[in-house]
């Protein structure tokens, strides 16, 4: 989302004149460029096309599971900065990085991760934001039914939200709880486990209070078979042509959004954990230890808690450099100081979400 998924609604705006003599590069110009060489191209020189990408087969294959329900809905594409759909617009706008294996590879070294950068991930969310588009196209936050069991549209969209992972109110689809940050995400994830192939819904969320909404947009789905979208406008808002920022400073604003704001909850258990004690100071420094399993933690805890990669490591940075300033050591074998660091850090994570302290940013 999300993240990572749809941003608050930007505001439209058509492309941006181009500078007299400034041309569009393709891939071929760039694909063997350095990190720091791509960092200060802008966004708008990038000759990129979804035509020309492995995005296509993903695009037609949801149009084709949209085809499967009966619906008349033709979503457009356009690449920009980041996934969204903007508000009353019936199309979605793709990160330019999926666009480019080179770009794909600079957001990894960037972000330490690449939101869509599988096809099942992608998937996902093409059937979110497609969920969004189907909104407008049909403008269905209109309808009171939708409005009961979802909220309004016009509930302030958050900067951040703090989500109740074990609410059985919001279905299960992007990481993150994401259903909870809005009552459109809420929407937009139920549509996207009833465009899901195979999703068992019905079994899956029997006894969850999420089941109303289930059924509630399973049978508007079907009562929109074979109608034409009310609105048909192919608007692109904020396509990558417009967009005159540097890669370098989009990244810095990326990195800016997903830091870390209270470090200092993981420090306490740091001194249980490792060791400055006389009777330790032949044993390896803890620093060295967290730097060798810094990626491998990242990774698994990323994936047990949800949380961004980066974000993550922001943290694991701080934790080896406490570890460095307080000279901390292992207590015993590495394989031990292991598994006790993954569970830390894991139960802090958790700790850290539930309290609300933290906020996951849209």
């Amino acid at each position: 989302m999300d993240e990572r998924p749809s941003p608050p609604p930007p505001t439209p705006a058509g492309p941006a004149p181009r500078r007299r003599g400034r041309r569009r590069l393709p891939p071929a110009e760039w694909a063997d460029w350095s990190d720091e060489r791509l960092l200060d191209l802008r966004l708008s020189d990038l000759d990129l096309r979804i035509e020309d990408s492995g995005l296509q087969p993903l695009i037609d294959q949801v149009g084709g599971e949209l085809l499967e329900k009966g619906l008349r809905f033709h979503p457009h594409f356009w690449l920009s900065d980041e996934w969204f759909c903007p508000d009353g617009v019936p199309g979605v706008a793709i990160p330019f990085y999926l666009a480019h294996p080179r770009l794909s590879r600079l957001e990894q070294s960037q972000m330490l991760e690449v939101e869509g950068g599988t096809p099942e991930w992608c998937l996902r969310i093409l059937r979110h934001e497609i969920g969004h588009a189907v909104e407008n196209a049909y403008r269905l936050r209109k309808l009171r039914r939708r409005q009961e069991l979802f909220g309004l549209s016009s509930q302030k969209y958050p900067v951040h939200y703090t989500p109740k992972p074990y609410s059985k109110s919001y279905v299960l689809h992007l990481d993150s709880w994401y259903a909870q940050a809005h009552p459109d995400e809420d929407f937009a994830e139920t549509f996207a486990v009833l465009l899901t192939p195979g999703s068992d819904w019905a079994r899956r969320y029997q006894g969850w209070k999420a089941m109303q909404k289930l059924e509630f947009v399973d049978a508007l789905i079907k009562s929109l078979a074979g109608q034409p979208p009310l609105v048909t406008t192919r608007e692109r808002v904020e396509p990558l042509s417009s967009l005159r920022k540097t890669l370098r400073e989009h990244y810095e604003r990326l990195r800016g959004r997903y830091g870390v704001d209270e470090p200092d909850i993981f420090y306490r258990d740091l001194k249980r954990l490792f060791s400055n004690a006389p009777e330790h100071a032949g044993n390896p420094p803890a620093a060295r230890f967290l730097v060798k399993l810094r990626k491998e933690a990242r990774r698994l805890v990323g994936r047990w808690t949800h949380e961004r990669q980066y974000t993550i490591d922001q943290v694991l940075g701080d934790m080896v450099e406490r570890c460095r300033e307080l000279n901390l050591r292992l207590r015993g074998p590495e394989d031990d100081a292991k598994r006790e660091f993954l569970i830390l850090l894991t139960v802090q994570t958790m700790n850290y979400l539930h309290s609300g302290r933290h906020r996951l940013a849209l």
